[in-house]
């Protein structure tokens, strides 16, 4: 026994004395971080140009309009659908000047646990270092990757409504990129975060195209989050809120689209949102939509009031009030027949009297036009009868009571 307690005495002194020897922990490591922008990763399909189909050595410069503003930001990034590693060789983040160029004075390295470099697994994501750097509320931000070797499987946001840049060979650092093609996705982007000087408080907004922005001006971060964002900015109960649109074209509750259902993605695109304090769920316009002819329609919208159940739930069990938006209207469209539009007014009739959502977002009396209200306002209808204009965004965003997001 004496030899064992010898022997203990000095492991523990083994381990003290090493301890002493690494630098003490950082208290920066201990930082509160709250989302200020993301996007929500998908598989590539038929809509997604690559760069250079196969990604090697390829510079891309992407753009993103964040919500909040901070002096320590990180950033994220989604091997989700990779088979194989994803090798970023360098990363550097800058504010942006015209035409895809960046402002030198302004660019600063991502780092990796110290390192350049990363690698990415298949099906992961990583967060960089936190870097100093003064990103103010309302802007754009410019982040610029080396691709050396592209994983089997990319990850992409089809939907960007945004100009990204790529180019050959390894140029991050450059301030333009003269030869550089464009294309309107994100690939690998996955999230942005900001140091909070409070309590750290994010709305993720769960949605289809209407959320992604589908008929917005490209470039213009005409979205309706973007819309709520300004909104936020310009009210001091709100200003520090930031809005995380976790927004998929096509996607549906119960079955895959153009992107994993809402279920299937509620873990990665709602829990694993930094700061997320509130849910908005504006989903299920697909799946009434793409219900086919010999679909039953009063079965469907039964399993999607249970869809809604279970997200709200989940959320639940994490603190995350959850806010239910209402199905805009879609009369005209190429998904309207009389059935469909009496599923969307029997889900429309759940959201508002059920009791199960924290609060209501009525959207489809926000758009509606009033002669016709299986139809959007004309002057809020994009042209296509399903997706809002800018001026239908606005009204969105501008039909939200602020207080639902009282501390």
């Amino acid at each position: 026994m004496k030899v064992v307690s010898r022997s203990l005495c000095g492991l523990l002194l083994l381990l003290v004395t090493a301890s002493a020897a690494r630098p003490q922990t950082n208290a920066l490591d201990h930082e509160i971080w709250v989302g200020t922008w993301a996007c929500s990763p998908q598989p590539v399909d038929s809509r997604v140009t690559l760069p250079n189909p196969d990604f090697v050595d390829t510079t891309l410069r992407q753009f993103v309009h964040v919500s909040i503003g901070g002096t320590r930001i990180r950033l994220r990034f989604s091997n989700a659908f990779g088979k194989t590693a994803l090798v970023i060789t360098s990363a550097h983040i800058a504010k942006p000047s015209v035409n895809g160029a960046v402002d030198p004075t302004t660019d600063r390295p991502l780092t990796f646990s110290q390192q350049p470099s990363v690698a990415i697994p298949a099906g992961a994501l990583i967060v960089s270092d936190p870097l100093a750097f003064d990103l103010p509320p309302l802007s754009d931000l410019t982040i610029t990757v080396h691709v050396k070797e592209a994983p089997d499987g990319i990850t992409t946001h089809a939907g960007s409504r945004t100009t990204s840049y790529f180019t050959s060979g390894d140029v991050v650092a450059e301030a333009t990129l003269p030869t550089a093609q464009t294309t309107e996705h994100w690939y690998f982007l996955n999230g942005i975060d900001v140091a909070a000087t409070k309590s750290p408080r994010a709305v993720v907004i769960l949605g289809d195209s209407i959320t992604d922005g589908r008929g917005s001006t490209t470039n213009g971060n005409t979205r309706w989050p973007d819309d709520l964002a300004r909104r936020f900015r310009a009210n001091k109960h709100t200003e520090d809120i930031g809005i995380l649109n976790q927004g998929i074209g096509g996607n549906r509750l119960l079955h895959d689209g153009l992107g994993p259902n809402a279920l299937a993605r509620f873990d990665r695109d709602v829990l694993a949102q930094t700061g997320a304090r509130w849910l908005v769920v504006l989903e299920g316009v697909n799946d009434i939509g793409t219900c086919s002819t010999d679909c039953d329609l009063d079965r469907l919208t039964g399993e999607m009031v249970q869809a809604y159940q279970q997200i709200i739930l989940r959320a639940h069990s994490h603190r995350i009030r959850v806010y239910g938006a209402t199905i805009l209207p879609f009369g005209g469209s190429f998904y309207s027949t009389p059935q469909t539009e009496l599923a969307r007014q029997a889900v429309n009739h759940w959201i508002r009297e059920s009791g199960w959502f924290d609060a209501v977002l009525d959207f489809d009396a926000a758009t509606r036009d009033p002669q016709n209200p299986a139809q959007l306002s004309p002057a809020k209808d994009s042209g296509d009868h399903l997706h809002p204009s800018n001026a239908g965004y606005q009204s969105m965003a501008d039909s939200i009571n602020l207080k639902l997001f009282k501390k």
